[in-house]
């Protein structure tokens, strides 16, 4: 029988087997690859059923996404009659908060979305309102549910800083905000936006000829927002932040001042790859 050639491939084999257990003196072990970013997805979960005098109910489940910049939240749900055959279809809407081991970290309207904290196990509370179409369910009440989050909080790409954050009454305040862009994803292009409280009389100005008092009304009207200011920034790159300096005067009324940053991320034509960053916000005394 020809054993030969089945000896050299085992023998071969075996001197093999020790040179791959051995780690090179001249290399180094590869590198463990970068974990796999968690596709988005939505996670639901049953909150409670919401019952009236005669006999309507709703089923009401309360559901975030994760794996995208943005803690979306919405309340699903299903209603009925009893006694009734109708497929009725439900609206929902209201208010929602949630927390994270104790502390409050988003909320606002149903259905509604905040920046995505990061992952863990949080308690969402919900009031709501289910409405049916055709009419015959109208509920109102509050469901929790319990929601277990895995995705990463992604990376800030940008970021806005201020020299100072307090303003003053009767006084203009010089302020720099500086933006950058950390990132090597996405491009040069945001728009950076301020804007103070519009019945307080607060004036931001500024002579940095990328910005302008957004424009209001109807052609020819030429009236501009004195409260806001609105910047084209062109040229953010990592290492090559942009400044605005900017005046901000204040009367007798106090106005806080908020800020935020739209910025462009680029993937191929799709519609939706923006995103938007809040600011430092500034306070009056």
């Amino acid at each position: 029988m020809p054993t030969r050639p089945t000896t050299l491939r085992a023998l071969t084999g075996a001197a093999l087997l020790p040179l791959a257990l051995v780690t090179p003196a001249w290399g180094s072990p590869a590198a463990a690859p970068a974990p796999k970013a968690e596709d988005p997805a939505t996670l639901c979960a049953v909150a409670g059923t919401l019952r009236g005098d005669h006999g309507q109910h709703a089923l009401v489940s309360l559901c975030a996404g994760s794996g995208t910049p943005q803690f979306a939240v919405s309340a699903p749900a299903s209603c009925g009659r009893a006694g009734t055959r109708v497929r009725y279809s439900c609206r929902t809407n209201g208010t929602w908060s949630a927390k994270r081991s104790g502390k409050t970290l988003a909320g606002g309207p149903l259905p509604g979305s905040a920046d995505y904290p990061g992952p863990g196990t949080y308690d969402i509370t919900a009031t709501v309102r289910v409405r049916s179409a055709p009419a015959g369910v109208d509920l109102t009440g509050q469901v929790r549910a319990t929601l277990t989050l895995t995705a990463p909080k992604a990376p800030p790409t940008h970021a806005i800083t201020v020299d100072r954050t307090t303003l003053r009454r009767n006084s203009t305040t010089t302020l720099v905000y500086t933006v950058r862009r950390d990132s090597a994803e996405g491009d040069g292009s945001a728009r950076f936006g301020l804007i103070g409280e519009s019945a307080s009389g607060v004036r931001i100005a500024t002579s940095d000829a990328r910005c302008v008092n957004p424009l209001v009304g109807k052609y020819p009207a030429r009236t501009r927002l004195p409260y806001s200011l609105d910047c084209a920034l062109t040229e953010l790159q990592p290492g090559h932040p942009e400044q605005v300096k900017v005046r901000v005067t204040v009367g007798a009324t106090c106005s806080t001042v908020v800020s935020k940053l739209g910025y462009w991320m680029p993937n191929g034509q799709a519609l939706y790859t923006g995103g938007m960053l809040e600011g430092p916000e500034l306070t009056c005394s």
